[in-house]
């Protein structure tokens, strides 16, 4: 998996979205799904949607169901909302600030951004099923402001940072664009019309609790769940200790990390025992 990853830098965020992150050593993806409790039939069809624009996934469609490919487009839209998009803001801020703040330019350039940024969250926020492509073109506007109409006084590296920022994402929403064509549809056209309306109820209330939670205390599910991490239960025991789909548990871990800003399970255990939640040994 690093050798691919070295040579397709874009699926770095992709992966991090699964759980992912670098320091992969030298596992094969199959290694690595079988630590994270990934299906890898999903996996590697998402990767290859990413890579290649002509890719055609239909063999692979009925390995996997529909909450895998919705539950990943939930994580999708969170790693847009809070990582991409700001990432873009911290370049285009580091920019300004060394450009000049009073700079009238840099002042109407930052506007659009902010115009694109409520305009993409607020799409983001009321997707029910993905079912439209997400808008960039005022995105592409950004990038082409950037390369046509900046003079060169500018500092050069600092604006590359910020077409580079903008890119990733440009880039990253079109492959996105292109999954829901050629996966979430045609999983979509298998269930009949009362299983589209539970699955869209389960993302609305998923997306709900975590507009709510995001940044602030444990919930007392949370709180559950990191008990049984941190006593080494993996993903697969704990969805069936508590009786909740794998998935959620999977959302769940990634609403812990977000809120501790803790990655690994020794770290957590620390914070477990500071916190009160298990007892010191």
């Amino acid at each position: 998996m690093a050798d691919v990853l070295v040579e397709h830098n874009s699926l770095i965020p992709v992966l991090n979205r699964f759980g992912i992150h670098l320091g992969v050593g030298n596992k094969t993806i199959l290694e690595l799904c079988d630590e994270y409790d990934l299906n890898p039939d999903f996996i590697l069809t998402v990767l290859n949607v990413y890579l290649d624009n002509n890719y055609i996934p239909d063999a692979s469609l009925p390995l996997f169901d529909t909450e895998l490919i919705a539950d990943y487009f939930q994580c999708t839209v969170e790693n847009y909302i809070h990582e991409l998009i700001p990432n873009i803001g911290r370049h285009l801020n580091a920019f300004i600030a060394m450009s000049g703040p009073e700079n009238k330019e840099l002042g109407i350039f930052n506007n659009l951004f902010l115009k694109f940024k409520e305009k993409m969250t607020e799409h983001l926020q009321n997707q029910t099923l993905f079912d439209d492509d997400f808008p960039y073109e005022l995105l592409h506007d950004l990038k082409n402001i950037l390369i046509r109409h900046f003079s060169k006084e500018f500092n050069q590296n600092l604006i590359y940072a910020v077409i580079f920022s903008v890119h990733s994402l440009e880039s990253d929403l079109s492959a996105h664009n292109r999954l829901r064509e050629k996966v979430l549809r045609p999983k979509l056209e298998e269930l009949d019309s009362r299983s589209i309306r539970h699955l869209h109820e389960a993302i609305s209330e998923e997306h709900t609790q975590h507009q709510v939670h995001h940044g602030h205390q444990l919930t007392n599910r949370e709180e559950e769940i990191l008990r049984l991490i941190v006593t080494g239960h993996i993903n697969k025991e704990i969805a069936e200790k508590l009786n909740i789909s794998h998935n959620t548990v999977l959302t769940h871990r990634k609403n812990i990390i977000a809120k501790t800003g803790i990655k690994t399970v020794s770290g957590l255990t620390f914070y477990a025992i500071r916190k009160g939640l298990i007892p010191m040994q």
